[in-house]
């Protein structure tokens, strides 16, 4: 079984849970299915239509945004797997004020990088050498922390992720 997408009674993007978990929500009457994944969980004597949306029947208030969660994976993903020095494909991070020099462990320092750029860099400032930052780094927006956790979003997920999907 796949993965369902959870809307809040809202229709505002909660989070994914795996298909088992958002069968047990619908079957409570937590949750109504908006889509389904087209398989089926089949017991003794039901047989039923996996889900693949749900929608909480209640509103759940999110007191905070949710931010994406800082590693090598994701800075790797919002940079394309692409060197922010040569453009190259990275296969490592680096920070652009390197943490013996002070630098934090935030978004808004660590870059990809490939190995060649990120041995030449070293614990020096990029002022301190020739190489130049394709484009600053940021901290993801929205609902990036979807495009990270999954591999790819299924399609018909898409028109209830919306714009922010597209932004992020």
């Amino acid at each position: 079984m796949g993965r369902a997408l959870v809307l809040n009674g809202s229709y505002e993007p909660l989070g994914v849970v795996n298909a088992r978990r958002a069968l047990v929500l619908v079957l409570d009457e937590k949750a109504d299915v908006l889509h389904h994944s087209g398989e089926q969980l089949r017991s003794q004597c039901l047989v039923v239509d996996v889900p693949s949306v749900i929608r909480l029947r209640y509103v759940v208030k999110v007191p905070y945004q949710r931010r994406v969660t800082l590693s090598r994976r994701a800075v790797l993903h919002r940079d394309g797997n692409r060197c922010q020095y040569c453009g190259k494909d990275a296969d490592s991070i680096d920070h652009v004020v390197p943490r013996s020099r002070g630098g934090t462990h935030t978004w808004e320092n660590v870059v990809a990088a490939c190995r060649r750029c990120n041995l030449a860099k070293g614990s020096r400032l990029v002022s301190e050498t020739t190489m130049v930052l394709r484009r600053p780094p940021v901290q993801p927006r929205q609902l990036s922390w979807l495009l990270i956790t999954l591999d790819r979003i299924p399609e018909h997920w898409k028109p209830y992720l919306g714009e922010q999907l597209l932004s992020a």
